[in-house]
């Protein structure tokens, strides 16, 4: 079960992470993303779809990424380090280096985060921040999986539910026919309610994220990120997992 849980405070407190640049347009409420059933899928497939989308080796992405919500607007840079298949570390700077954190996740939790506060409104929602970063994690073992491949003519769309308690995620990956770059969508929602919804599109030459973005409706809110350079042989310092303090 995702043990994170979604606070309208704390997604309004990103607002004063960075420079206030203006008000921001309210984002549209999402439809369900996958709304017809899907039949029931063997675990250990699934799992084994789910690991082919995550990095081989160590990689490092740096990104610029702006909030906003119904009140304010952020905006700054930042680098996540992913050790495959459950661990990152993403480090920011808000716009003028007013503010700046870091954090380590392993799966769904996060481990240590400096500044707190401010890490958890910027990361409100772990299981997206996986899926805007282009990846889908591993099911928990008490999950149950349910999934399929469709296609229609050269485009083919591979889609999984998961189902954990009261907690259901659902990510469609779809590649289109030839000369079209591929998505990934993703839907967090805990008693049926929408949490949280997020889209990644990926560069067409080298298949890597290329810019992401995550809405949060009952804010409502939208975080986007833009990746600047993805290194897929990045070296990561045992001390980077340890905590700044």
């Amino acid at each position: 079960m995702i043990r994170q849980r979604i606070s309208l405070d704390r997604l309004r407190a990103l607002s004063y992470i960075g420079a206030v640049v203006g008000a921001a347009a309210c984002v549209p409420r999402p439809q369900p993303l996958i709304p017809a059933p899907l039949p029931a899928a063997d675990r250990d497939s699934a799992a084994a779809w789910v690991r082919a989308t995550l990095p081989r080796h160590a990689t490092a992405i740096r990104f610029r990424w702006k909030y906003r919500d119904d009140r304010l607007s952020a905006a700054g840079r930042g680098q996540v380090h992913i050790a495959p298949p459950d661990s990152l570390r993403l480090d920011y700077v808000a716009t003028l280096g007013v503010k700046s954190g870091a954090g380590v996740v392993i799966g769904d939790s996060i481990q240590w985060a400096d500044p707190d506060k401010d890490f958890r409104s910027l990361v409100p929602a772990i299981p997206m921040l996986w899926a805007a970063l282009g990846f889908v994690p591993l099911p928990a073992p008490s999950a149950a999986c349910f999934g399929e491949l469709r296609r229609g003519g050269d485009d083919a769309a591979r889609m999984l539910r998961v189902v954990d308690g009261a907690d259901t995620l659902e990510y469609m990956l779809a590649r289109p026919a030839q000369g079209a770059a591929a998505e990934l969508r993703a839907q967090w929602r805990q008693g049926g309610r929408v949490i949280a919804t997020s889209w990644t599109r990926f560069a067409l030459s080298s298949g890597q994220p290329a810019s992401a973005r995550i809405d949060f409706p009952e804010g409502p809110a939208r975080f986007e990120l833009t990746v600047v350079a993805v290194d897929t042989v990045a070296e990561i310092p045992p001390a980077l997992w340890r905590s700044r303090r």
